[in-house]
């Protein structure tokens, strides 16, 4: 009865592709677009991401991610440095400047300067060039998205000249970090070059990267430094989803990632179900057949069950490796750098094709069970 049931729905090309195709695209478009959307709130926390030798990051009580901060006094570092359970504590500066390039072109920038003496702060891979090219005067790494944004493709900007707050800033490095979530050009260097670089105000310091000591976890840390000095401190992992948080509260990405998958969904149902409920009727004489040959109704819903299934799974596989071809063709994109697909989300995908072929099923089984064997003689 099975083989039959096989045979029934790929007997009827035009209908079976159109199945086919209509769950690989509903398929396509879920994962596709959860897999966007993790991935773009993630770049929330990519200057979390990029500072990974900092167990707890230091902030005024206001300060809520990287990029949406209140700058401290100085005093702060030797507050924080003062508390037990600190191994060392380095200033940290973030902060956004113009630069004139040579062409006359102006670009926004972020500037994030970092200690001068151990260059925490740093990403942990260069792209080319190495680190410590910093220490000679006006030095600047500029990171890998920003060579895109800033250079034409194929020119190197190794030795080239920018102005920065009317100051010479040289980029003598290219550093392997996790773009923003604006993908905005990124300058590093040390922290008292920094100052230079960003506007003056009275409190420039951003934040405090801690080291924590052997045997004190990063949360009782963070505890304690926020007892002893006031400020708020959070771990690495806690302040990466404050980053997270931040961009799901403040912007309408969820709800509008969320409306595509819901039409994603809605799609899938209406291809399939129309599609399959017109094979359901062309056949009807066929399953008319079965019931006068003392077919039971059981039977005939174990091979409309096959048939919904064996659509489904080679549906849900074409639009899962066309989720994959996707990513892959845009991996060489500065915007899809680092983009991933979440082993969650193809089963979040499986689940809605699961839900799309129990309904389209069902509707279409119910035709099914209401033919009479004697339709078949009509």
């Amino acid at each position: 009865m099975l083989w039959i049931a096989i045979r029934m729905l790929t007997g009827d090309r035009q209908k079976f592709y159109g199945l086919l195709f209509g769950i690989a695209f509903s398929t396509l478009l879920i994962t596709q677009q959860l897999t966007i959307f993790v991935n773009l709130v993630e770049r929330g926390a990519s200057g979390v991401y990029n500072v990974p030798t900092a167990d707890v990051w230091v902030m005024d009580a206001v300060s809520r991610t990287t990029d949406v901060n209140f700058a401290m006094p100085s005093t702060a570092l030797d507050k924080v440095r003062g508390v037990s359970g600190v191994e060392w504590a380095v200033p940290h500066l973030r902060g956004s400047a113009a630069v004139r390039t040579q062409e006359g072109d102006l670009e926004g920038v972020n500037i994030i300067g970092v200690d001068d003496a151990t260059l925490i702060g740093l990403p942990k891979n260069m792209v080319e060039g190495r680190t410590d090219v910093l220490a000679q005067p006006d030095s600047v790494i500029i990171d890998d998205v920003g060579v895109s944004n800033l250079f034409e493709d194929g020119q190197s900007p190794i030795g080239e000249r920018l102005e920065l707050n009317d100051q010479r800033a040289i980029i003598r490095g290219v550093a392997d970090s996790i773009p923003s979530f604006t993908s905005q050009v990124v300058l590093y260097t040390k922290y008292s070059q920094a100052l230079r670089y960003v506007p003056g105000t009275r409190n420039r310091m951003s934040f405090v990267l801690v080291g924590a000591a052997d045997g004190v976890s990063p949360s009782a840390l963070a505890a304690h430094i926020t007892e002893r000095t006031g400020l708020r401190a959070r771990t690495r992992d806690e302040f990466a989803q404050d980053g997270v948080d931040f961009i799901i509260q403040n912007t309408g990405i969820p709800i509008n990632f969320g409306i595509t998958v819901v039409l994603g969904f809605i799609v899938g149902v209406a291809i399939v179900g129309l599609t399959f409920s017109l094979f359901i009727r062309d056949n009807i004489k066929q399953f008319g057949a079965l019931k006068a040959i003392g077919v039971t109704n059981r039977k005939i819903a174990g091979m409309v069950g096959v048939q919904a299934s064996m659509v489904g799974l080679i549906g849900y596989g074409l639009g899962v490796l066309g989720t994959v071809g996707f990513i892959n063709a845009f991996s060489a994109n500065p915007t899809f750098k680092g983009f991933y697909i979440p082993w969650q989300i193809p089963l979040i995908s499986l689940a809605a094709m699961i839900l799309i072929i129990v309904l389209t099923g069902w509707i279409a089984l119910r035709g099914v069970m209401k033919t009479e064997p004697a339709a078949v003689f009509r």
